[in-house]
């Protein structure tokens, strides 16, 4: 039975963001979530080479914490890999302003990062981490106050995440009330095609119906009905994992060559 926190996808997906699924996160989760008040933000401390090598540990945990560590892992490249949709073992001890269990209520995202002084926060990744929690605060109807630091949430045993958060949450506010412009519509692997290539075909997504489709299926190893279904996701996204790409699950410019050269 999925956890209730399902809508995530739709809602970062809507906001113009990469959204990446990891198999398994509807039904991942310690428990059902309570009321949802806000969003608690980290940042990995994991290996400094990689879009998310900490995507493992954030699904199955520590030896001294149980997984899920996260309900979102926001990669390098700005890519939110969504990793359960209900409880998770990411807040720990604290308190804020009206809040007592960080876990029930709180959503929490794991930023790749070092936590170390040489290690920047790529400007894609920042941008994507700042409209992933203005939609997030939108959808449940809170506001960017609830945007929380886990050094905020912990003081006095946690640092992260290591950029400002007041100006954080300042940056989250102005998107939330619109003096920030949104993003683009949805962008996949690729959000254009590459110079002096003609686009001849198009980005297909879920619910994409037509002969392109079936192309797709063909080369995904899945029936063949020309309906861009859940079955069709699945295999497009194993595909782009073979093929070292964001495994979003949307057929975009550089998909297609993958898929090509396949």
């Amino acid at each position: 039975m999925s956890f209730a926190l399902t809508w995530m996808p739709d809602v970062l997906l809507k906001a113009g963001l990469k959204v990446a699924t990891v198999p398994g996160w509807e039904d991942r989760g310690r428990r059902e979530m309570g009321t949802v008040h806000g969003v608690l933000c980290h940042h990995t401390a994991g290996p400094k080479a990689g879009n998310m090598p900490t995507l493992r540990l954030l699904v199955e945990g520590r030896s001294d914490l149980a997984g899920p560590l996260s309900q979102l892992g926001l990669g390098r490249d700005g890519t939110f890999y969504v990793v359960a949709a209900g409880r998770c073992n990411h807040a720990g001890a604290g308190s804020f302003p009206g809040i007592v269990d960080g876990n029930d209520s709180l959503i929490g995202i794991e930023a790749e990062n070092t936590g170390l002084a040489d290690d920047r926060w790529p400007p894609v990744q920042l941008d994507a981490y700042r409209h992933g929690v203005a939609a997030l605060l939108g959808h449940i109807g809170a506001s960017s106050d609830l945007c929380i630091g886990h050094k905020e949430w912990a003081p006095r045993r946690k640092d992260d995440p290591t950029f400002d958060m007041i100006a954080f949450r300042a940056d989250v506010k102005a998107i939330m009330t619109g003096a920030t412009p949104p993003l683009l519509p949805i962008r996949a692997n690729e959000p254009q095609v590459p110079p002096g290539q003609a686009q001849a075909r198009p980005t297909l997504r879920r619910g994409t119906v037509g002969d392109l489709v079936k192309v797709v299926q063909q080369k995904c190893d899945v029936a063949d009905d020309g309906w861009f279904g859940p079955a069709t996701e699945a295999a497009v996204r194993e595909f782009q994992r073979k093929a070292s790409l964001v495994p979003d699950g949307i057929v975009g410019p550089r998909t297609w060559a993958a898929l090509d050269a396949a």
